[in-house]
């Protein structure tokens, strides 16, 4: 069986409260970061997710624009990590969360045979 997968995200909004003057430093901080993780071996996947921007296939193959109706707070960005406990993943959860400011959720991904 293969090493655990994390997803490590934010929430859209999360970093509503960065002055516009900083988000090149944060942007710097966070690609940083990524660098680190590449040559660490655990990075998988990563980026930013355009805001308010989804659109909803549903079973029967119709096309709404928007959220769905039930949804949470979307996702603003999201790293995927391959590493081998959880404690690792919430270290490096932590970088994510002092790289962009702002609070970061774990969850592991669930393992599928066939992929």
């Amino acid at each position: 069986m293969a090493m655990p997968r994390f997803l490590i995200s934010f929430d859209d909004g999360a970093m509503d409260h960065i002055p516009a003057g900083e988000m090149a430093a944060v942007g710097e901080a966070a690609h940083a970061l990524v660098r680190e993780a590449k040559a660490a071996g655990v990075w998988i996947f990563g980026g930013g997710i355009e805001r308010q921007r989804a659109t909803i296939v549903g079973s029967e193959g119709t096309v709404s624009e928007g959220l769905a109706p039930e949804a949470k707070p979307a996702i603003g960005g999201f790293s995927i990590i391959e590493v081998e406990t959880r404690k690792e993943a919430h270290a490096w959860a932590e970088k994510l969360a002092v790289a962009c400011r702002c609070a970061q959720e774990v969850r592991e991904i669930m393992y599928d045979p066939e992929s």
